[in-house]
């Protein structure tokens, strides 16, 4: 059910009449998605993937997606698992040596398909994917959109994988440019990352594409939309005392997810303060991280949820008082940052790019790496004078009507159909720049 009468869902016929009027009439396309990663896995790229299965489906076409032998299962989708590597049974976070045996079991499934099956586009996630794709695209002749989440350099150097400078690092750089200047089409999550492909990688602007991460309104929507004892009784059972202001975060729990500076700020916090809690929903590195609160002398102000299923994310975020993302990429997707503003939440992130483009000007920004700066944003929001306590309602609501206005999965189904056209030269239009998204400084 829409929340409080802000949207209609969008029916299959609604879209379908919205993309005739976008586009034009379309055929029925047959994709196969590239997934690289343990699909499903509730974070990150693995929401991105599972929505734009979900609206292409939804649109009347047929996805496959190819995918690692280990993750969840998703009902609605035709999911085709790579053989299993008896060494490593479990998920692939992030980058790790075993990906290359992962990727090459990848490989050989896509070939399998490919020779099997008839597809009319490959649409490969990450730059694995778009190497895999892009090969044997050439091979059978098969268009290949690129969906770029994030530097594959960058990410590996932020996970500490790379060393600067390398002799690795130059032979990956050379790598990644290559793959970004092959793929007839590139889809990005960010401006910012639009931006980087084409004044650091040499991409033809035209084959650039900005398709952000998006949300689902009707699903993650805000707190009083539910039962308030529904909601009681949830933070009741998760331990979380009733005189706290919560914080909650949702995410992979990593270094560059900045997810150690959120407890060191939460300790700045506390300090002051007993009355603030942290909701802090994800994994890997689970005990690390509980080690790191105890450390910090902070464990009993912080929850742990481990893993959280997508399905129960809503309700879970509805407790909050404050959303944070303290991710520091500068090309990364931060889709959580829509999830917090669909429920309308006072959002505090680091000031980057990404983040302004998501959250526009009614996010609490700090400095990027920057505890002091974090911790004021939270406490800010935590706990407002009376005179800032009506513009944190109003951010917060104007943040779910961004949300709604620009960041349905609707609108971004519309535009990979498009380009699917294009790359097949169903389409005469040769122009990919997505302006339609909001800019960097909105």
């Amino acid at each position: 059910m829409p929340a409080h009468g802000e949207r209609a869902v969008v029916s299959g016929i609604g879209v379908d009449r919205m993309i005739q009027e976008s586009v034009g009439p379309t055929r029925s396309y047959r994709v196969l998605m590239l997934a690289p990663t343990s699909f499903f896995a509730d974070y990150g790229c693995h929401v991105r993937i599972l929505e734009e299965a979900r609206i292409l489906q939804q649109l009347g076409h047929r996805v496959t997606i190819a995918t690692y032998h280990n993750g969840g299962p998703v009902a609605e989708l035709d999911i085709r698992r790579t053989l299993p590597i008896p060494w490593r049974r479990d998920y692939e976070v992030g980058s790790s040596r075993h990906k290359i045996a992962f990727d090459a079991l990848l490989g050989w499934k896509t070939l399998e398909l490919l020779a099997r099956e008839k597809y009319d586009v490959i649409h490969a996630h990450l730059h694995e994917g778009a190497l895999i794709g892009l090969v044997l695209g050439r091979l059978f002749r098969r268009p290949v959109v690129f969906d770029f989440q994030g530097s594959l350099t960058d990410e590996m150097l932020d996970h500490g994988f790379l060393r600067q400078g390398s002799a690795f690092h130059r032979y990956l750089l050379s790598l990644e440019t290559w793959l970004d200047r092959s793929a007839p089409a590139v889809l990005t999550s960010s401006t910012q990352a639009a931006h980087l492909l084409v004044s650091e990688f040499g991409c033809v602007p035209e084959r650039v594409r900005v398709l952000p991460d998006c949300v689902n309104a009707d699903v993650f929507r805000p707190a009083a939309s539910y039962d308030p004892d529904s909601l009681v009784d949830l933070r009741r059972r998760l331990g979380i005392p009733m005189e706290r202001r919560l914080i909650v975060y949702l995410g992979l729990l990593a270094e560059y997810q900045g997810t150690g500076l959120l407890l060191e700020a939460l300790q700045r916090i506390v300090q002051i303060r007993q009355d603030a809690h942290l909701l802090l929903m994800g994994f890997p590195n689970l005990e690390w991280h509980r080690a790191r609160a105890e450390a910090l002398g902070i464990s009993s102000f912080v929850t742990f949820t481990g893993r959280v299923p997508y399905e129960q994310a809503p309700i879970l975020l509805a407790l909050g008082d404050v959303a944070v993302a303290p991710k520091t990429s500068r090309t990364e997707g931060a889709g959580k940052l829509l999830n917090y503003m669909a429920l309308g939440l006072p959002t505090v992130a680091f000031d980057t790019p990404v983040a302004r483009q998501y959250l526009g000007t009614d996010g609490l920004l700090a400095e990027p790496g920057d505890v002091k700066g974090l911790a004021d944003r939270l406490h800010e929001a935590l706990f407002p004078t009376p005179a800032m306590l009506s513009h944190h309602q109003a951010s917060g609501h104007n943040l779910r009507q961004r949300a709604i206005r620009y960041f349905g999965w609707e609108k971004a189904g519309c535009q990979m159909v498009e380009v699917y056209r294009q790359v097949r030269g169903d389409s005469k239009v040769s122009a990919m720049t997505g302006q339609s998204w909001p800019a960097v400084h909105d």
